[in-house]
């Protein structure tokens, strides 16, 4: 597995960031626009699904990590779960519910198979603790600041 020094640089991340685009683009129009409701359900826990992951990268031990990337984890089930109930409503056609559901599961997939990485190889010490600080304060010379590029449409 390639060397994760930042959020951007996870794979589940990077998922979950498309799911909230895919998702705020397909609660726009139509009459799923003004179900506030299911929308706005929808809308947080998808944008709880990609926060979970960066926030407690930001500020964790692995162990404590590992426990929020199952909220995470839970958060993109709870978007499948609004996604059926969207479906059974008439909000979302087939292609695009097909679409959104498999990118919603892939998430889903990738937290846990990063769980499962985390948990194989990372003791909970304090060495640990000490070279997450590190890494943070490396982060935040200037020349090391990321640059994100937008999603493509």
């Amino acid at each position: 597995m390639a060397t994760i020094e930042r959020f951007e640089d996870i794979e589940a991340w990077r998922d979950a960031r498309t799911l909230v685009k895919r998702i705020y683009e397909g609660t726009s129009e139509g009459r799923f626009a003004s179900d506030f409701a299911l929308r706005d359900q929808l809308r947080r826990a998808a944008i709880s699904t990609m926060s979970n992951i960066a926030v407690w990268f930001e500020r964790s031990t692995n162990k404590d990590f590992v426990r929020f990337l199952y909220m995470a984890k839970g958060s993109s089930g709870e978007v499948r779960a609004q996604l059926y109930a969207a479906i059974d409503l008439g909000y979302v056609d087939g292609q695009q519910s097909h679409q959104l559901l498999g990118l919603a599961e892939t998430v889903s997939r990738r937290i846990a198979g990063f769980i499962k990485y985390l948990k194989s190889v990372t003791p909970n010490t304090a060495q640990d603790t000490e070279d997450r600080r590190k890494m943070r304060a490396e982060r935040l010379e200037p020349s090391n600041l990321p640059t994100l590029k937008p999603l493509n449409p």
